[in-house]
């Protein structure tokens, strides 16, 4: 199995002044104005908001993105994204309608041969200044050089009733890919109701306990599950899952991605996935 381990830590370069938003507790980010326009607004920010990449174009050449490929720039000076494959983080630098891109920080999985020209590209494409172009809730990102990156604002999912495939561990700064060759029955997953309860797979057992959203947090009761024993590196996974639910948490939603996150700075990151579905995502 592989597990792919990546270290966050990033200097932040200089205040973003293009949006205040912060990040969003609970519901997500907030919603756009639906207005078009050629210049960058503030009415659908920029930082803080989960961006849906549709296609990059490289060279001239245009491609459609992946189910699942997303970028986001925080308030703290990183931008982070997923085009299919592997977690990548860069320093990022707002002023004005001037985005500039660090070099890139990611993981090294296999990737599908096709998801894989498309993540290499869309990298090509997010190096050194860019011109960013907001129009609604889609955002236009052009390289001095003419290669561009297109992306439209994600909308929350529901945090109850929504299927979580859990596809991150994190400690602290730490962020660990649950490893991508667990049995298909096996990848952990996590469904909260409306009844109070969560119910789900932690990576070898299933698991059902109690869930009390409040505000920002959840609380999670004593959790009861299987008790299999499998090989250690899906044991591994299940203990690390299970120790995200165990008592207070701080949640939040960024487009189809879920973080719980502890106290101590552990938790887990998942994604929005079709009901019944395997550990990809969908979009809204």
């Amino acid at each position: 199995m592989r597990t792919q381990r990546m270290t966050l830590s990033v200097s932040v370069l200089a205040l973003l002044t293009l949006a205040a938003c912060g990040t969003e507790s609970g519901s997500g980010s907030g919603k756009g104005s639906g207005e078009g326009g050629d210049s960058v607004q503030s009415d659908v920010p920029v930082t803080g908001v989960a961006w849906r990449v549709d296609s990059v174009t490289v060279g001239g050449k245009k491609t459609e993105a992946p189910e699942g490929a997303r970028l986001e720039i925080d308030p703290k000076g990183r931008a982070t994204a997923d085009f299919g494959c592997n977690h990548i983080s860069v320093d990022a630098r707002v002023k004005g309608d001037r985005i500039t891109l660090g070099k890139p920080v990611t993981t090294q999985m296999a990737c599908d041969v096709k998801i894989e020209k498309f993540e290499k590209a869309a990298i090509d494409a997010m190096g050194g200044e860019h011109t960013a172009k907001l129009s609604g809730d889609r955002l236009t990102l052009t390289t001095e050089g003419g290669d561009s990156m297109a992306l439209s604002e994600e909308k929350p999912a529901d945090l109850v009733g929504t299927r979580w495939a859990v596809t991150t561990l994190l400690s602290g700064e730490t962020a660990t890919t649950v490893p991508a060759d667990l049995p298909k029955e096996k990848a952990p997953h996590l469904t909260l109701s409306e009844d109070g309860t969560v119910e789900g797979h932690s990576g070898c057992n299933s698991f059902r306990g109690q869930a009390t959203v409040k505000g920002s947090t959840i609380t999670f009761g004593p959790v009861a599950g299987t008790r299999k024993m499998c090989p250690e590196a899906e044991m591994a996974t299940e203990r690390a899952v299970l120790a995200a639910l165990d008592g207070k948490v701080t949640y939040t939603i960024k487009g189809k991605a879920l973080t719980l996150t502890a106290a101590d700075g552990k938790g887990i990151g998942a994604t929005a996935t079709p009901a019944g579905g395997g550990s990809g995502s969908q979009h809204g």
